[in-house]
């Protein structure tokens, strides 16, 4: 027990705080990554555990896909290293799929913290890394051992000294050793960081241990996650969904029950397997069909491992949504990412609850690469290009909301930033000739879909290059909601007009550009009510064009 029993006020500082501190923990990965996606983008997430592996708050910086999944993952760090076996100055670290957040490329840190020589805390953090070897994000992958390097849970520091066969060995599997590196001791040092403040908090207050926070904690997140259910209806509403897919497209099924004391999720009907790395490991389904929920059922209640516990997700083993051992993965974001509308679509047929449209949804990362054995060009059309291979974040428009017009170029779920064009310029010879809203692809609606955006780049040297394309919604484009229309789907095309495919490794003759056009988000409500006002003034602002004025709203005033 702590060393004094603190009042209720106390406590909520106390937890307030503790949220500032792993809030810390991101901003140190944030400040100190090599990689362009947790640098710019934010792509990471960052937490603090109790000793039993509970997740008691998570960093407000971050991702749902990340953090959800993660949550889970100090549970299987744990199994294989209990924690009476680890001691002062022990890091542990695995990008396994099933054991972290997915895919390879996401790598998960965990640090045990000791006060007075007991363990009383665990922090955790994961940054997606651009390249872990192997075919590097390749949605041709058939097997997982094609996508890189998969670390076992292991200590990557023993007693505070790095365990530097590990490092080398990890050096040696990748395009990029020195950023890899890097961004290995960035997870490392932010996890210091967060138990330093941990450790600063509970001298603080006296605590010899998290066990009173940690009670106060998931006492009130658990009340709390029990009465938004409660207000709820109880029953089971039913959605679909269909992805583009690679060679066929791909069902997606979901039943959402609401029971006296929890919401479960169930994707029984799904499809199966693919031959192609779209696939889901559960733990990653778990993580953005829960976000999904909370979203709409309980948005307040901070995410713990209590409130995330009222929320139960089964998908059939073996399916596209629970992949087994040894399925190709590493492109999983598109049907995850696409989960939370699927919830949604059964959360809008629950009475009283108010529900977005769908949304652009699944990310589409910009993933090129350039010089020799990088792209499908000759020896000689690649004489003198200077080799790279980057990684940036962009997205399309989300849904419209019940009161309010979607968001333009925004990333929902995955909540990281587009990265900014200049950051790429400067570590490549990629060159951006536009980025821009994408006029007209918002859905039609009494509240408009957001905007998605078109990107035009180029190889500055006029060589050849190479986009490493996993993208969703242009086939099936983000529905509207309560007679809102369908946003506009995406598009990858070179400037001669020539269509790419929307997955798939492809190469852009030199001289070429590529055009991607990002989806809008769907409209939602019926077009005819939308306040004239509202119309003027996408005209004035260049959201919509006349003819769509006409079209979508009847609406022939001037702009």
């Amino acid at each position: 027990m702590s060393r004094a029993v603190h009042s209720e006020i106390q406590l909520q500082v106390m937890w307030s705080r503790l949220i500032s501190v792993v809030e810390e923990q991101a901003q140190t990965l944030i400040r100190t990554a090599f990689s362009t996606a947790t640098r710019e983008a934010g792509d990471l997430s960052a937490g603090v555990f109790d000793v039993e592996g509970r997740m008691l708050a998570q960093a407000v910086t971050g991702t749902p896909g990340h953090v959800n999944s993660m949550a889970k993952s100090v549970s299987h760090f744990l199994a294989r290293f209990p924690a009476a076996t680890m001691k002062p100055g022990d890091v542990f670290i695995t990008n396994d799929p099933w054991m972290g957040t997915g895919h390879l490329n996401d790598v998960v840190v965990v640090t045990p913290v000791f006060f007075d020589g007991r363990p009383v805390a665990h922090f955790a953090a994961t940054v997606h890394i651009v390249d872990i070897g192997g075919r590097n994000t390749a949605i041709e992958s058939r097997q997982v051992y094609e996508e890189g390097l998969n670390i076992p849970i292991s200590r990557i520091v023993d007693g505070g000294a790095i365990v530097e066969p590990l490092f080398e060995l990890i050096s040696v599997n990748v395009r990029d050793p020195v950023a890899v590196r890097g961004d290995l001791y960035s997870l490392i040092a932010s996890n210091e960081a967060g138990g330093r403040q941990l450790l600063g908090l509970m001298r603080e207050y006296g605590l010899a241990n998290l066990d009173e926070i940690g009670g106060f904690i998931f006492a009130r997140s658990h009340e709390a996650s029990l009465a938004a259910i409660a207000a709820l209806p109880k029953g089971t509403w039913r959605h679909s969904l269909t992805a583009d897919g690679v060679d066929r497209p791909i069902r997606l099924e979901a039943a959402l029950t609401v029971t006296e004391d929890a919401i479960l999720v169930d994707f029984a009907g799904t499809d199966g397997p693919s031959p192609y790395a779209v696939n889901v490991p559960i733990c990653y389904t778990e993580a953005y069909a829960s976000f999904g929920v909370k979203c709409i059922v309980a948005p307040t209640v901070p995410n713990n491992a209590a409130s995330l516990a009222t929320i139960r997700v089964t998908a059939p083993a073996d399916s596209i949504l629970n992949v087994q051992r040894p399925a190709p993965v590493v492109s999983r974001h598109i049907l995850g990412q696409l989960l939370p509308d699927l919830v949604i679509g059964c959360l809008a047929q629950v009475p009283g609850l108010a529900v977005p449209a769908e949304s652009a949804s699944p990310l589409w990362p910009i993933v090129l690469s350039g010089g020799p054995g990088r792209v499908d060009a000759t020896a000689e059309e690649l004489r003198g290009a200077t080799s790279f291979i980057v990684a940036s974040f962009h997205n399309g428009g989300t849904g419209a909301r019940p009161r309010a017009d979607g968001l333009s170029a925004t990333a929902f779920p995955s909540g990281v930033r587009n990265v900014p064009v200049e950051i790429t310029e400067t570590i490549t010879p990629v060159v951006f000739r536009r980025k821009e809203y994408l006029v007209d692809s918002g859905g039609a609606g009494r509240q408009r879909g957001g905007l998605g955006q078109v990107i035009e780049i180029e190889n500055g040297e006029g060589k050849p290059f190479a986009i490493n394309a996993a993208y969703d919604r242009t086939v099936y484009g983000p529905r509207g909601r309560d007679g809102g229309a369908e946003g506009r789907r995406g598009l990858l095309r070179l400037d001669d007009g020539t269509v790419l495919r929307s997955k798939g490794n492809q190469t852009i003759p030199a001289g070429r550009r590529l055009i991607l056009e990002m989806p809008g988000g769907g409209g939602h409500g019926d077009p005819a009510g939308r306040d004239p006002a509202k119309i003027r003034d996408d005209l004035r602002d260049g959201f919509i064009s006349a003819e769509a004025a006409r079209a979508d709203y009847g609406y022939e005033g001037e702009g």
